[in-house]
């Protein structure tokens, strides 16, 4: 009766977490450990790490003769200010050893508990420990000249009837027991890590039974997102541009738990293979920022050695971590990525070449990070703003006081002398967002059911609205009465990264059309195309004041699925002190050579300028100012080739300030450059011109701020 009543019980559980198909738990207490860690360490290890053995009682042996120790796992993991680890020994390709005592014949299992010594040495330090399940037997025979890692008899044996270890099924209904037994015996194991899926699990409820019996413990997954599990962990290969970027595969959007799993070794297995292999540090740091960046947790592989020690540039490496990582964690821990739905600046590429993250403060939405990862070229760093007020901004490292300027929706900073080779990392305080319009409704032209357009504009990140992949599919905001609007800002799910292009769900080609009654429309005040990046994307108006705004979404990056988390309406930019902005665009301008095009996406307007490529040829601007004085220019340009393309900026015929234009990477790559100059009051005239034979860049527009920006 008891037995008959326990599975009716378990069986309605299973049925509650599965009715919603696609729908992960995200808020659940459980999860609370890994949502506030940055990092853990990935430890391959067990009978095939090299020296192989092939004696289960051999190995363990050595692995205790050698010195082996928990404590020196929890205190490399500590120097690379990680906040877990994962142990993954109960591994397909390590031989599947359990390294600890098991009722449970199969495989090979220790007599001495090294599981039990780490967490328990762990637990002392502040540290969990998940263990790495697998469900795959496809290598039970790997690494050896006969015979198998597996033991189908003795498992036979032991549960009282014929079982093939040596398929999927089989070592399912295997790899089911050690799931309970470590319940049982480890009341402080955080979790479980496991690589794939088996049906025999499925079948029998294992999840469900898990959370049943274990409600404290997180069941994470690779490879497939199985929305009963906590996290989903994605390999972050190489690809990628820069090369530290977000993992290439995403499977499902955050607020989903998300780690990204990757190498230190620079070359070899994820096992110690024999060789002492080199880590590459901009690459390991760039990925561990990035990942943190974006809310996305790193899982970083160490390969340990039989005796538990890491290898010597592997352990060098993190004793520079240690040292490298405490001098910026503000920065890091306790953070959210910025960019997002958690607030914060924008992402990405930024100016002349650069590249990095931002970070948002979860106890202090106005204190933001900058981490440069790529520094651009030259002493200035540009990025949008995101609408947030900027009081001060300081070097992380050195406490010293920052230069810096905001107009038209851009923080510029300057004056930057040296640029860390890792990570420059600015402290950015605001004063909160400004000229974004609240009490906004909002309509669409379509949605799934349970993702209505409201869920775009209510502030809440659990929620997004769903165009049900319509296209065109359109976002309609009500102001309530006519109001100047100088932007319009999209935070679209990161459903994907933009390698590869093809799997992206973003927004591509747009028109903006405005009304005062909601139902005549007219000519679209603008109409372009946003890049396929990460982050907020903005589309500037310039002079447009209506009570509705239509986006409307006329083309797609990958495919034509598109979501959003939230969108807002800005009716000024944030910061100025007062100043005022203009937006001049290319194709308005004179040219003396050259013509307008629009066929390298990410362009303002309606186009850019494509110069012809000699000296002297030239784009001139008429400016006007309200006064004499000094106007900042924000000019935007793409350069695609690697050959840097300088030019002289003079105004009113006067004398030149020479600019450099260095490679942006791809045409569809914008960048801003920006300096000041010295206006007249009325009419001036900017002109831009080409230095060398290879002319100008790409030249889109122009941004002039005057009166006074702080």
């Amino acid at each position: 009766m008891r037995r008959t009543a326990t599975l009716a019980v378990l069986a309605l559980l299973l049925g509650l977490l599965t009715a919603a198909p696609a729908r992960a738990d995200l808020q659940h207490p459980r999860q609370a450990f890994l949502r506030n860690s940055i990092a853990g360490l990935f430890l391959h290890w067990g009978e095939r790490t090299s020296p192989q053995h092939t004696s289960c009682s051999a190995w363990e042996a050595d692995v205790t003769n050698g010195g082996w120790s928990a404590s020196y796992w929890v205190n490399e993991a500590k120097k690379l200010h990680a906040q877990y680890i994962v142990l993954a020994t109960f591994h397909s390709r390590l031989g599947y050893a359990r390294p600890y005592p098991s009722a449970i014949p199969g495989s090979c299992r220790t007599t001495r508990d090294f599981l039990g010594e780490l967490i328990d040495a762990a637990d002392a330090q502040g540290l969990k420990v998940i263990n790495y399940m697998t469900d795959d037997p496809q290598w039970h025979n790997e690494g050896l000249s006969s015979g198998s890692w597996l033991n189908s008899s003795a498992f036979s044996t032991y549960v009282g009837h014929d079982v093939d270890l040596t398929t999927r099924d089989g070592f399912g209904e295997f790899s089911y027991l050690q799931f309970f037994e470590q319940m049982l015996r480890y009341p402080k194991l955080a979790g479980f890590w496991i690589d794939n899926d088996n049906a025999y699990w499925e079948r029998n409820d294992l999840y469900a039974k898990i959370y049943q019996q274990r409600p404290d413990m997180t069941i994470s997954n690779n490879n497939e997102d199985t929305p009963i599990m906590d996290m989903i962990s994605n390999e972050q290969k190489t690809g990628m541009t820069p090369s530290y970027d977000y993992p290439q595969a995403v499977y499902t959007a955050l607020p989903r738990l998300i780690e990204a799993d990757f190498k230190l070794p620079t070359g070899g297995p994820w096992w110690y293979g024999g060789s002492d292999q080199a880590v590459d540090r901009k690459l390991t740091l760039g990925r561990l920022i990035t990942n943190a960046g974006s809310s996305v947790k790193a899982l970083m592989a160490e390969t340990a050695m039989v005796n538990g020690r890491f290898p010597a540039q592997q352990a060098d490496f993190n004793n520079f971590a240690n040292t490298y990582l405490s001098a910026i964690w503000e920065s890091l821990g306790g953070t959210e990525g910025g960019g997002y739905m958690f607030g914060g600046l924008k992402p990405g590429f930024w100016n002349n070449g650069a590249h990095g993250v931002t970070t948002v403060a979860k106890n202090d939405p106005d204190r933001h990070y900058i981490h440069v990862i790529t520094p651009p070229s030259g002493s200035t760093l540009s990025l949008r703003d995101n609408g947030y007020r900027v009081s001060a901004v300081t070097n992380l490292r050195t406490g010293a006081p920052v230069a810096f300027t905001q107009s038209g929706g851009t923080l510029t900073l300057s004056g930057i002398s040296s640029w860390d080779q890792y990570d420059t990392v600015f402290k950015v305080v605001t004063s909160g967002r400004q000229g974004i319009y609240t009490g906004v409704t909002l309509s669409a032209s379509s949605s799934t059911s349970g993702h209505g357009a409201a869920a775009a504009g209510d502030g809440n990140y659990l929620t997004y609205w769903d165009s049900d992949a319509a296209e065109p599919a359109r976002l309609t905001f009500d102001l309530g009465s006519a109001k100047p609007v100088r932007y319009l800002a999209i935070n679209q799910r990161e459903d994907s990264t933009v390698y590869p292009s093809s799997g992206s769900a973003r927004i591509s080609d747009y028109q903006v059309h405005v009304s005062n009654d909601g139902s005549t429309w007219g000519s679209a005040v603008k109409t372009g195309t946003v890049p396929n990046a990460r982050g907020v994307q903005f589309i500037d108006l310039n002079g447009v004041n209506a009570r509705y705004v239509r986006l409307s979404k006329t083309g797609h990056h990958g495919v034509a699925r598109w979501r959003v988390d939230e969108a807002w309406v800005g009716g000024q930019y944030a910061g100025g002190g007062g100043s005022t902005g203009t937006r001049y665009e290319a194709e308005n301008a004179t040219i003396s050579q050259g013509a307008v095009e629009a066929n390298h996406a990410g362009y303002s307007g309606t186009g850019f300028v494509n110069g012809d490529n000699v000296t002297g040829a030239y784009t001139e601007w008429t400016i006007n100012a309200p006064a004499a004085g000094t106007a900042t220019i924000a000019l935007r340009y793409a350069n695609g080739t690697t050959t840097s393309r300088p030019a002289s900026v003079t105004v009113n015929g006067g004398a030149a300030q020479n600019r450099d234009y260095p490679g942006t990477g791809t045409w569809t790559t914008w960048a801003t450059d920006t300096f000041t100059v010295q206006l007249n009051a009325g009419a001036n005239t900017l002109r831009v011109t080409a230095t060398t034979d290879g002319g100008n860049p790409n030249l889109d527009c122009i941004d002039v701020t005057t009166g006074g920006a702080s």
